[in-house]
């Protein structure tokens, strides 16, 4: 049996090169000690926004230049983290990280509060006086919608100094995940070993085509997680129980209206995707579940089967250089421009993929404002792979486009909008490998290509849309007056996932914990939004094929923008309305047929 890699271990190409952030550690210690000295001197503002729109240029200018600078440290320390999170030097670095967030965050936090507390009209007089303020438009219209919901000065002033402990679900979360779980190892169908980890499990094994080494996989995953169910059931209370206190201090309706608000997102747009893609979409996943087991000879199918080979013996392997050619040439036809960011993160060490003791789970893309994105996942030389890594090159290649046309104020892009470069790249890369399989070509390859793209739209629009929707049932919940438990998350997942499936999938103890898989949990409404940014990428895929070069200007002003246009805008900008429900059923229906073509070529 293999085992895992300590991080020492692993080859430095298969490594990202975090030496582009700081080059020693030392460096970094001397970076965030410098910054530690500074923060208290931006309190020198405090009280002096009303003197005119200069004081207000030199407050913001500052506090954009004392984030930026910080930004590039914490991402150094969340880095270490997410490479070995079981190394007590990177949970120190982290630690360390975070405290000073929350100080930093603490400092600046009269900023907003003062610009709401300015009499009516001011903030826009002082737009209109001083043009080198036009950057910082977006920042100021947000607190003043903000406005209402604002709490005193030294109120958010205490609230910003907890941001550390504000965290603590999340963090406790990811240490048990990183440091604490352990799965026993498993044998296949030939009696051969293999070990379990998170990752292993969740890039690997749950698609293996072996039934046998899938489902011991499954009973091993499922009963390691059983053993933190208590303990995670009360992170997941906490962090819930946390958002309900800080809504209703804050005024709103429900937490679920200040995650909105946040997002910039209305009520009707979120219910939209939630709603027609759960009920439209059911029947059609049914289907090509159905499908599975028919094809594949299940006695019944468990919920680690869904998404097994249909095809085990065509399921050929995708190198990580192999991956890299297809990805490149699927980028070609978006210009240069676009080619030049996804090649240059392929060979200069964007890119982390190994699987070692204490990494992080799934992947992700951390954008470094002064420096360039970094990519974890982990490769196993599979077709999933290739698409998740493409998935995050998208958002890679937008935090870079980002980067060269905005500020630092406006690079963040909407969390509603955030999935949408990311399964954009995803749809090319499916164009890509359809187009190469071609029509009336290889009806192997075809269908294996269209199975790795309804993969895409499971992942997004089953998995992480059935997370909103746990979301929503445990907020609601949580403000009715329940507790929540550990005990109450498995049923309510289990009724979530039986309604859902209708019968078609076993929905036993294991699938019902099935809510401690994700951090998505921890970052707010984040897993609809998945369905918002796919939603948005389908349609705009389909709008290349028709309108070429004009739908493609399009789509790079759109990576372009960062956050310096709402969400809702940006989309419609592109020729999508979220707030329509034709345009969610226009974008479900397009996997109907996906999952038509693939039950006519079996």
């Amino acid at each position: 049996m293999a085992s895992r890699m300590k991080r020492s271990e692993v080859p430095v190409e298969f490594t990202w090169r975090i030496e582009d952030l700081f080059p020693t550690f030392v460096q970094w210690k001397e970076a965030l000690e410098s910054i530690e000295a500074e923060i208290e001197s931006f309190a020198r503002f405090r009280g002096r926004l009303h003197e005119g729109p200069s004081a207000m240029l030199e407050c913001l200018e500052a506090g954009e230049a004392l984030q930026r600078r910080f930004a590039r440290i914490y991402l150094y320390a969340y880095l270490l983290v997410a490479a070995d999170g079981s190394d007590p030097t990177n949970q120190a670095a982290m630690g360390r990280a975070g405290a000073t967030a929350a100080r930093l965050g603490a400092a600046i936090s009269f900023v907003e509060p003062e610009i709401a507390s300015l009499p009516d009209g001011t903030v826009e007089s002082y737009l209109s006086a001083e043009p080198r303020l036009a950057p910082f438009r977006r920042r100021v219209e947000r607190v003043l919608s903000n406005k209402p919901h604002l709490l005193s000065p030294e109120t958010e002033k205490v609230l910003a100094s907890l941001g550390e402990l504000m965290r603590a679900p999340y963090t406790l979360y990811e240490r048990a995940k990183s440091s604490d779980m352990r799965f026993e190892p498993v044998t296949d169908s030939h009696g051969r070993e293999h070990p379990v980890s998170f990752a292993t499990y969740e890039v690997a094994l749950e698609k293996s085509a072996d039934t046998v080494l899938r489902r011991n996989a499954y009973a091993s995953f499922t009963t390691g997680l059983s053993v933190y169910k208590e303990v995670l059931g009360g992170t997941f209370g906490a962090e819930v129980r946390k958002n309900v206190v800080l809504a209703r201090a804050r005024g709103f309706e429900s937490a679920t209206h200040m995650f909105l608000h946040a997002q910039e997102v209305s009520m009707r747009a979120y219910t939209n995707l939630l709603d027609i893609i759960q009920s439209r979409l059911a029947p059609y996943m049914r289907r090509y579940v159905e499908l599975r087991r028919q094809v594949l000879g299940l006695d019944e199918v468990l919920y680690c089967d869904i998404e097994a080979p249909l095809d085990p013996e065509y399921d050929p392997e995708v190198t990580y250089e192999e991956a890299c050619e297809e990805i490149i040439e699927a980028a070609s036809v978006m210009g240069p421009e676009f080619t030049e960011i996804v090649a240059t993160a392929l060979s200069d060490r964007w890119i982390d993929r190994a699987d070692n003791v204490g990494k992080s789970t799934g992947a992700f893309c951390a954008d470094a404002y002064d420096a360039h994105p970094y990519i974890l996942t982990t490769w196993a030389d599979k077709a999933r792979s290739m698409f998740t890594l493409a998935h995050e090159l998208g958002h890679a290649v937008q935090a870079v486009m980002t980067a060269r046309t905005q500020r630092f104020v406006n690079k963040e892009m909407s969390r509603f909008a955030v999935e949408a470069p990311s399964t954009f790249m995803e749809a090319l890369l499916a164009r890509h490998l359809l187009a190469k399989a071609g029509g009336g070509g290889d009806r192997r390859q075809r269908r294996w290509v269209l199975m790795q793209v309804l993969a895409t739209y499971y992942h997004n629009y089953v998995r992480h849309m059935l997370e909103a929707e746990l979301l929503r049932r445990v907020y609601q919940l949580a403000e009715a007056g329940t507790p929540i438990t550990a005990s109450v998350l498995s049923r309510t997942e289990g009724e979530i996932l039986e309604q859902f499936w209708g019968g078609v999938v076993k929905i036993d103890d294991g699938a019902r914990l099935t809510w401690m898989r994700q951090p998505h949990y921890y970052m707010g409404l984040y897993p609809y939004t998945y369905s918002a940014g796919l939603t948005c990428s389908t349609l705009m895929a389909q709008a290349l094929e028709g309108e070429g070069a004009v739908a493609r200007e399009r789509w790079l002003d759109l990576l372009r923008a960062g956050n310096s246009v709402k969400p809702l805008e940006l989309m419609k900008r592109v020729g999508v309305d979220l707030e329509d429900p034709g345009t969610v059923e226009q974008a479900v229906e397009y996997v109907g047929r996906l999952v038509d073509d693939v039950v006519s070529l079996f």
